[in-house]
């Protein structure tokens, strides 16, 4: 039965989190950071289950409780109201197995974590560049709307506007496990306005979203970084053209997967504070070599940037925004929608939600439950 299933998961849960209770009070685990953060994390997803486990078994108990009723009692009155009782319960046992189920799925470690948004044109010249800086605006407006920050960290403009590439990061809760789905290349169908005849053509930009490292994910010897001081072009004012922000980081890192050592050089003109921009570029250098050391993180994450994300080819498409129709369809799960206005000022919730419920039905599979 599948209450007895879930029952025998919820056991092993149980005692997991009695052991991480016991854990998380060592002298010696509070004194190993990078575990104790890991420890109390897992405390605190394991807690929901076993909130959720409370319930349920109660629930099972009173369910068995009122079905003993009906086969033994003879006062009418009293089935009644264990046959109304048992009723109710079902559905509530059955809604508690579902939540249990999801519960269940394995976490992305990832999930929690800040991002990296990168967005490059791909296929189609100046129109691809203009579609890159309509996806940036797109996102823009979706994080505004979840009460994320977004600071854009680098980007080179489009000769006739938009974007050839935008980087920027994503603060806020669990912008990785919701973003994360957009990674893949996205496909124009419209008129550009370049188009003197009116033709429909077909660009693509590409977009790539990353899990932000935190700082004690990767080791880094700061004593070791070199840096330098530009003054940042363009507009904004007598500050940016005669203050120093701009800041410029060399470092020499050993790859671990190639024993190649590489100077990564990092650039970060996005604030006038140079201390601020500092932290920036050390965030993302954090970010780079965790791409690079974490096999996992490599094999998940940049195995589908390779194929689906860095080509820029139209073909290794995830989604099609049609203009002429006000169409939008997601050829992950074959999710059409007819509000394309709407989608391309940040509405996507309901396309991101219809994802995750596409995986999570996938992964009740293959845990079989």
């Amino acid at each position: 039965m599948a209450e007895n299933k879930i029952l025998d998961k919820l056991e092993g849960i149980e005692n997991r989190f009695q052991e991480i209770s016991t854990l998380i009070t060592d002298p010696a685990v509070i004194e190993d950071r990078k575990r104790f953060v890991r420890l109390t994390k897992e405390y605190r997803d394991l807690e929901k289950i076993i909130a959720l486990a409370k319930k349920y078994r109660q629930a099972v108990i009173d369910s068995e409780d009122a079905k003993n009723i009906l086969m033994h009692e003879s006062d009418d009155e009293l089935r009644d109201m264990a046959s109304i009782e048992l009723h109710d319960l079902e559905d509530r046992i059955a809604a508690l197995e579902e939540e249990i189920k999801l519960s269940l799925i394995p976490a992305d470690p990832e999930d929690d974590k800040n991002a990296i948004l990168e967005i490059r044109g791909g296929t189609g010249g100046d129109e691809a560049a203009l579609f890159a800086g309509d996806l940036f605006r797109m996102y823009s407006k979706y994080c505004e709307s979840k009460g994320w920050q977004l600071s854009v960290t680098s980007f080179t403009e489009g000769s006739a506007g938009g974007f050839k590439e935008i980087v920027a990061s994503v603060s806020g809760e669990g912008v990785y496990g919701i973003l994360k789905y957009e990674s893949g290349v996205h496909r124009v169908q419209r008129v550009p306005v370049t188009e003197t005849q009116g033709r429909v053509h077909t660009s693509a930009a590409t977009v790539a979203v990353l899990p932000e490292a935190e700082p004690f994910d990767v080791e880094i010897n700061e004593g070791e970084i070199k840096w330098d001081t530009f003054r940042s072009g363009g507009a904004g004012g007598q500050n940016v053209n005669k203050v120093e922000s701009g800041v410029r980081l060399r470092y020499n890192w050993k790859n671990p997967n190639t024993g190649i050592t590489e100077e990564i050089l990092i650039e970060c003109t996005e604030t006038r504070d140079q201390p601020k921009n500092k932290e920036r570029a050390l965030s993302r250098l954090r970010t780079y070599i965790y791409d690079k050391e974490h096999q996992k993180y490599i094999d998940d994450i940049a195995s589908r940037r390779k194929t689906l994300v860095s080509t820029g080819d139209r073909s290794a498409k995830i989604r099609t925004y049609n203009f002429p129709q006000g169409r939008i369809t997601d050829h992950r799960i074959n999710y059409t929608i007819y509000n394309l206005s709407a989608f391309v000022n940040g509405d996507i919730q309901d396309c991101i939600d219809n994802l995750i419920l596409a995986e999570n039905a996938e992964k009740l599979k293959s845990a079989e439950l």
